[in-house]
Order: C-alpha cells, then structure tokens, then sequence
C-alpha cells in the first residue's frame, strides 16, 4: 500500500497517475470515492451538500468497502487527520507494506501550482477563491501535518519525505527512489 500524502498542489494526482501507468494498482481517490458515494448514497449526499466532513466512522466504512486486501493499493486523500492515520495502521499495517510518501514542498510553491492550474483552467472550483485556499492549507497545517508526523514514527511503516518542487521528472524519479528503499 502506497500513501500519498501533501498539502494542495503537490502533485498527488499527477504523480498517482504517473505511478499507475507503471504498475497496476488499486488507485483509491478519496475525492473520487467520496463524490461517487454522494451520488447513490442520501445520507452521504446530504452531509457533502452542507459541506461537512463525513463521521468518522462513516468515511472508514468507506474506506474498507473499497480497499482489497488481494492487490496492491495507491491511496490519494486519506487519512488525513491523526485518527483516521492510526486507524488504518491499525486495519491495514499487518495486510500490506505500507510505504508513505510524503510530497514536500514549501507552501509559496503549493499557492503557484494552484493558482497556474486555475490560469490552465483545471483544478478544484474552490481553486479560484483565495480564502478558501488558504483555509484548506490551514487545515492541511492543522489537521494533516500532525498525521504526517506521526507515521513517521510508525515502526514497520516506509516513510519517505520527498522534495518535489522541481521539474515533475526529476520529482517522479525521487518519488521512484523513495519506493525502492
């Protein structure tokens, strides 16, 4: 099991897809599953369209329903918080080779990614609004940082810090490099 992890605009997405082209994964988009869930689900649906954050317990629900226990996983969006971190080294850790891989960058390079896919017209719709940008890199600082510090810590858990605010090449090679360690 790969974990992606970075604030917004490191290139999770782009690396995550990069990395599947290599080998054939389980890819798990949180967003993605979410929005699919919201979409057959009321009670989800419901609770996204206030724009509030799934119960715990809810969202690992998910989370299990999604992953198999057979093939290799790619995660992209989770965890995010320190709970749902312990809790899927918890579920998880003795099922598969977790390797984390946490996607560095200073945060004045996030803001430039963001803002130069809003110019190229891709992105969140909340891209363009630069409070809510900020609060989501607020969040990240408060909310996912903690998570990220604490699996480094994990024994038996990979963890790699990867610099990637160089050229995607040079970063995917770095990312590479984490993997084989």
């Amino acid at each position: 099991m790969i974990i992606l992890m970075g604030g917004q605009g490191v290139g999770k997405g782009t690396f995550a897809r990069m990395l599947r082209e290599r080998h054939d994964y389980t890819y798990i988009e949180t967003g993605k599953m979410l929005r699919d869930a919201a979409a057959t689900d009321k009670t989800i649906g419901d609770i996204m369209a206030r724009g509030e954050l799934l119960p715990f317990e809810m969202l690992t629900k998910l989370v299990t329903d999604n992953i198999p226990t057979d093939t290799d996983v790619l995660m992209d969006g989770f965890p995010r918080t320190l709970p749902q971190a312990q809790w899927l080294v918890e579920q998880y850790a003795d099922k598969f080779d977790v390797r984390v891989i946490y996607l560095n960058v200073p945060e004045e390079i996030m803001i430039a990614r963001i803002q130069k896919r809003i110019r190229e017209g891709g992105g969140r719709a909340d891209d363009a609004d630069t409070a809510a940008v900020r609060k989501r890199l607020d969040i990240f600082q408060s909310e996912t940082m903690p998570a990220i510090n604490w699996l480094r810590t994990v024994p038996n858990i990979q963890f790699a810090d990867v610099e990637v605010s160089g050229a995607v090449d040079d970063n995917f090679r770095n990312i590479l490099t984490a993997l084989e360690k």
